[in-house]
């Protein structure tokens, strides 16, 4: 049996350097997965690994319904391979990884290394206050982190020290609006002080993996420094090539089988979907 893993980026760029990482020791093609709502991926088989990569959309919400829809195909394909599981019950993935650039939190990601998530954290899911910020998990509303084990990030950080290539092992932070000011950096960087990178789709891809019960993880190449928007100071192409040879790292070592295979042996619990009863309180003023 093949094992599965679910690879959403946010736009195509880093599908295509994520893809080109998949098959750099390979000479075979991709197979196109049509999907519904107009989506496709692209599935890499070889060597008992199946790797489909999507591309989700730009922010939490697109690549939460991108990776969801993904997700509920496979469902259904595995419910139809084993009678015996129901639709929901058997994804076909084993693990999910969110992939792509970010911002880098200095000194822990300088520009050109990569991350790999020991959490991913909605970092702006919540409430300001005069007192100061309240996430949705102290207003009672839900989650705000998925947590990751070191049973996943572990063989993806042993693939990128082989590799030679820069990384951290940190907190990703996934925000709606991408950080343009020193202030707002600080303000981030004192609530999260661990956190080494920042993009906008790594929680929606997280919610999506959480509500199937299958382990997520995200890898990031860092492009900029969270801050003032200096675009002559990004390095973009650097990031997706760092991104490219994260990913061929990955699939020579096959890492991705590695953390598939821990996951799918129940060594790594799944997160279960929050619950999502919300009771509104009104504030005294």
């Amino acid at each position: 049996m093949n094992h599965r893993v679910l690879i959403v980026t946010a736009v195509a760029a880093e599908a295509d350097s994520v893809a080109a990482g998949l098959t750099s020791d390979t000479s075979g093609d991709p197979e196109a997965v049509s999907l519904p709502g107009g989506l496709s991926l692209r599935r890499h088989t070889r060597d008992g690994l199946r790797v489909d990569v999507l591309v989700g959309g730009v922010g939490p919400a697109a690549v939460a319904a991108a990776t969801g829809t993904a997700l509920a195909v496979a469902s259904l394909e595995g419910a139809g391979e084993d009678p015996g599981k129901g639709p929901g019950e058997s994804t076909g993935y084993e693990l999910l990884v969110s992939a792509g650039i970010a911002g880098g939190f200095a000194p822990h990601a300088p520009l050109g290394s990569l991350v790999v998530s020991t959490a991913i954290v909605a970092a702006d899911l919540g409430a300001q206050t005069p007192d100061g910020y309240l996430s949705v998990d102290a207003l009672g509303f839900g989650r705000s982190a998925h947590p990751v084990p070191e049973a996943l990030t572990g063989p993806l950080a042993a693939a990128l020290a082989a590799a030679g290539l820069p990384h951290a092992l940190a907190p990703v932070l996934t925000v709606s609006t991408v950080t343009g000011t020193a202030a707002r950096a600080a303000e981030l960087a004192g609530r999260h002080p661990d956190a080494a990178a920042e993009a906008m789709e790594g929680f929606g891809v997280a919610e999506a993996a959480a509500a199937y019960g299958v382990p997520v993880v995200e890898v990031r190449a860092v492009s900029n420094a969270v801050g003032p928007r200096d675009r002559a100071a990004w390095r973009i192409g650097d990031a997706l090539d760092a991104l490219r040879r994260a990913f061929a790292s990955f699939a020579s070592s096959r890492s991705f089988a590695s953390s598939g295979s821990v996951a799918s042996s129940g060594s790594v619990a799944s997160v279960e979907p929050a619950d999502r009863t919300v009771v509104l309180v009104e504030e005294s003023s």
